[in-house]
């Protein structure tokens, strides 16, 4: 037992058989006791890992409880598998166990998985078909018909996660849920045409497979004996409906959370689960971690009297579990550790009195970097906000804040779009879609185009006009496809220093890279708008079409919604700058000063009147909280979450006003005026603590990282680390259409249902496979060569003559956790000889003539596998082979005899190559040529290699 816990702690730990209960307040060490508890599960309790399962509410959460179990296992010398660990977040798992018993389900390999914009511009494009449901129009309440978009999209995922009854709803005498019902089961049937998944569908699939197959139930119940979740508070209905059916009847549930702390109602997340646990498990342990190990004790008073000073009965039931966070029994310093930065509305005072507030912590050496202040808002978008942050940007202390919405106002971002108007002559005729058209957003779209020009009309960017000259002419009177969409002509525009200068000095630090991360998002944009339009080149007959819908619809409604900038796992908060971040954004974290603002709210109600009816009439349950104090309740928990965020300082500020907006708002006017001012304290004699580090353990695999780094460092900095999405011309699909029927084949083996490997299955399985893969890819094969891959399928078929008993496993999944990062890879394995597997991968083409570097690259792989393979199924490779479908004339296969110093050596360039990465040296020291062109990148490469400048 680690010596460093404390009992109640220590209990939580030991307690693992039957339901756990484990209430966990801000800065009790829950994240280290789930680390120790894993631990003992395995170290004293024999567990093994494959039998446990965590579930985290972020991957952020995920990846840092895998590390950190990963280290505290290595460190006991103890030899595991995370593959085998169902760890992530519960969509994770979802997806995972959907994965694993897909051919259960409707969906089929290459399914699309779509985010929430994704998700609300597919029922945007799908509306007309909605609209045909009768008495949608009682439903959609007018407006835009992306705001419609946006109002279904709201209530057809509530629905999901609240696991409502659609056929109840098309039952109802009330028009607007009826249609309700309706939509919700077009939407349904148009997912499953399309292939695809968003993230509510993605829960309610695996319900409806844990619910209709138990023997895939009662499997995954004898497989996983230990479940744990975290943050319980805020799970949904689906959610806790997934976890009960995981759950055999030993019943060794633990969930862990804090219901003070419970946010995402807005996301369907409900209260009642952990509250309700004790009455759901009545042979529950109920612990409580209380001791606080973050914050000053003065902090700790606020927040315990800003819950306990506040109603939550109601008739005689109370809606929080009772409890007193306490500091731990150590010395701390007598200054005054709650303080607000008061600003007059009167005085316009507001913002220079937060400026001098930060620079005397600063001046005075109390604090050494500016990431050690961490601002907290109910929006980061809300105007004050942004000038706030304006304000302090201009006075030179630089702001992180992601998600306010600033994405188009970047420079970067402006240039591209003005390149874009200057390039497409005609759009600001083609986007009037009749003669009296007039949209807002045209103003913001000029700007960027005068912006771009104003930059053109530079001398150093002589060529780069040039050259947009020449494409303007093309693009304004074209007659004939072109070889490039607009994703195409976006990688063009790199190779100018306009906008190469964002690329070329990447350090990889957040706050330095920001432009080109925002190159990067942008490249993601452009191939999604094509993949929604099933765009691949810009042709004659469709360029006015799809101008207008990128600029009057897609950009339009991306710029609405707000672009998250990029945020790095990794980093807990970026040097030299200080966070403004939502209060939801904080959940979980902890800054050494935290200012708290957005004092002018109070608690608002935010239920439509359809959610109203459906929470009330259509919930699998009866209601918990009383539906007129819910706003209430989230309101408190909300700010609760801000204050207790904070380590050695709370700072609560506002612009002091009073009348209509008054702020503070009467919610807060009490305590905000009980506090001193912050120049009466001395704030800077403090000891402030260093932001923690955060330490991921990365994952690399040989094809997706060692392959592509080893091909050319620089493809890897681009497609890899700044994630740039690439074109995907030229993709090759021939050899994932081959391989995925192949692994149909291997898996009607390893389920017993060798019958069904019949010619017309096959075809069956190759006709589906290619049609998601070319839906997905948008790229397609003629008819000589998807006959060609068929055949390879049936030769391969034929030269098996019937006999399978050698198939092991199809398209295994294996990882190994090393001391520096997550290696994986995926292998199919046959049996071999005493007791030994064999490793093959399959190459869809002729066997190399003698290509001997070709073939040993392919070694190089297949020694990777054998070296996962013995380390996860402790089961000894004896060889290895690569089996080429396209042979014809001689044996497919090319084998090796497995040797231990040579996959040693491997082992060892893998590590070298991974340092490389991890130090981001991404200097390239020869071009691949024979990679060079039909890479994406070629042209900035191309100029930089003209003008003799180093690629790096």
């Amino acid at each position: 037992m680690a010596n460093q816990l404390n009992p109640m702690q220590e209990k939580a730990v030991t307690t693992t058989e039957g339901p756990v209960l484990i209430i966990a307040g801000p800065g009790s060490g829950k994240t280290h006791t789930l680390v120790e508890r894993i631990t003992y599960l395995i170290q004293k309790k024999n567990v093994s890992p494959e039998e446990i399962l965590i579930a985290t509410f972020t991957e952020k959460a995920a990846k840092e409880l895998q590390t950190r179990v990963s280290n505290r296992l290595s460190g006991e010398n103890i030899v595991f598998n995370l593959n085998e660990m169902y760890i992530g977040t519960i969509h994770s798992i979802c997806l995972r166990i959907l994965e694993e018993n897909r051919d259960y389900t409707r969906l089929k390999k290459n399914y699309r998985m779509m985010d929430q914009f994704d998700q609300q511009f597919f029922i945007y494009q799908n509306l007309r078909t909605f609209q045909t449901v009768q008495n949608v129009d009682l439903l959609l309440q007018g407006g835009r018909k992306w705001d419609q978009s946006a109002q279904l999209l709201k209530l057809i995922n509530k629905i999901s996660e609240e696991l409502i009854n659609s056929k109840k709803l098309i039952k109802s005498k009330n028009e607007k849920i009826k249609a309700l019902g309706l939509c919700y089961e077009l939407y349904q049937d148009l997912l499953e045409n399309e292939n695809a998944l968003d993230f509510s569908t993605i829960q309610l699939e695996a319900y409806k497979l844990l619910e209709a197959h138990p023997e895939i139930r009662e499997s995954l119940q004898e497989k996983i004996k230990y479940l744990m979740i975290d943050e319980y508070q805020d799970t949904n209905t689906i959610q806790e409906k997934i976890i009960m059916k995981l759950t055999n009847n030993k019943e060794n549930l633990c969930v862990v959370g804090d219901d003070d702390q419970g946010l995402y109602r807005f996301r369907g997340a409900t209260i009642r689960n952990i509250l309700e646990f004790p009455a759901n498990f009545k042979s529950c342990t109920h612990i409580q971690l209380n001791t606080n190990y973050r914050s000053h004790p003065d902090i700790i008073n606020h927040y315990n009297k800003w819950m306990e000073e506040l109603n939550w009965t109601e008739q005689g039931v109370s809606f929080r579990y009772k409890k007193e966070i306490k500091p731990p029994e150590k010395q701390f310093h007598n200054i005054q550790s709650v303080v607000k930065v008061s600003g007059d509305i009167r005085k316009k005072d507001w913002h220079q009195e937060v400026y001098d507030f930060l620079m005397t912590l600063k001046d005075q050496g109390a604090i050494t970097d500016w990431n050690q202040v961490a601002f907290l808002f109910w929006s980061v978008k809300n105007q004050k906000v942004v000038q706030l942050s304006k304000f302090l940007e201009d006075k030179g202390i630089p702001v992180y804040s992601p998600r306010s919405n600033m994405f188009f106002k970047r420079e970067e971002v402006r240039l591209l779009l003005g390149a874009y108007m200057f390039l497409f002559p005609q759009i600001s005729t083609v986007r009037m879609w009749r003669p009296d058209a007039r949209l807002a957003d045209w103003n913001y779209h000029d700007e960027c185009l005068h912006h771009f020009l104003m930059e053109l009309n530079k001398p150093e960017n002589r060529e780069l006009k040039e050259w947009a000259d020449e494409k303007a002419v093309i693009h304004k009177n074209l007659a004939e496809n072109l070889n490039y969409g607009f994703s195409g002509l976006f990688y063009q525009l790199l190779q100018f220093p306009l906008f190469r200068r964002y690329l070329d000095d990447y350090t990889g630090k957040t706050m330095d890279s920001r432009a080109g991360r925002n190159l990067s998002i942008f490249s993601q944009i452009l191939v999604k708008f094509e993949y929604q339009e099933r765009m691949d080149v810009i042709t004659p007959a469709k360029i006015d079409n799809k101008l207008r819908s990128f600029w009057n619809q897609y950009i339009r409604f991306l710029a609405e919604g707000g672009i998250n900038e990029y945020e790095d796992d990794s980093e807990y908060a970026p040097s030299g700058c200080v966070s403004f971040l939502t209060i939801h954004q904080s959940k979980g974290l902890e800054f050494p000063v935290v200012v708290v603002g957005s004092l002018n709210k109070d608690p608002e109600p935010s239920y439509s009147e359809v959610e109203e009816i459906l929470e009330l009439e259509y919930s699998t349950k009866e209601p918990f909280e009383p539906i007129h104090k819910v706003h209430y309740y989230d309101f408190w928990r909300l700010y609760y979450t801000a204050f207790s965020r904070a380590q050695n300082l709370l700072v609560l500020t506002g612009q002091e006003q009073n009348g209509r907006w008054r702020c503070p708002s009467y919610s807060f006017s009490r305590i905000y005026n009980s506090l001193p001012n912050w120049r009466s304290v001395p704030v800077a004699q403090i000891e402030y603590e260093k932001v923690k580090d955060v330490n991921f353990k990365e994952t690399y695999s040989f094809t997706s990282h060692i392959n592509l780094y080893n091909t050319c460092p620089l493809q890897y900095k681009f497609f890899k680390d700044l994630s740039f999405t690439p074109v995907r011309q030229g993709a090759q699909i021939f050899g994932t259409l081959v391989h995925q029927t192949i692994e149909d084949i291997h898996k009607a083996v390893l389920n017993g249902k060798e019958h069904e490997i019949t010619s017309e299955n096959i075809d069956s399985w190759f006709e589906t496979n290619y049609k998601f893969l070319t839906n997905r890819e948008r790229v397609y094969l003629g008819a000589p060569q998807q006959l060609a891959a068929l055949h390879q399928v049936k030769r391969y078929i034929d030269k098996h003559q019937s006999d399978w008993s050698k198939v092991k496993g199809a398209e295994v999944e294996l990882s190994l956790v090393k001391e520096e990062y997550i290696i994986k890879g995926q292998v199919d394995l046959i049996r071999g000889e005493d007791g030994t597997v064999e490793i093959i991968d399959f190459k869809s083409e002729k066997k190399p003539n003698l290509d001997q570097e070709r073939l040993t690259h392919y070694q190089k792989q297949l020694e990777v596998y054998a070296h996962l393979v013995e380390e996860k199924e402790k089961v000894k490779v004896s060889k290895m082979h690569l089996y080429y479908t396209g042979e014809t004339e001689q044996s497919p296969y090319v084998s090796f005899e497995k040797s231990a110093s040579s996959v040693r050596e491997t082992m060892e360039t893998f590590d070298s190559t991974v340092k490389n990465i991890v130090s981001r040296n991404y200097q390239v020291k020869k071009r691949p040529k024979q990679h060079c062109p039909n890479c994406d990148i070629r042209y900035y490469c191309n100029k930089k290699e003209n003008e003799k400048l180093p690629l790096k």
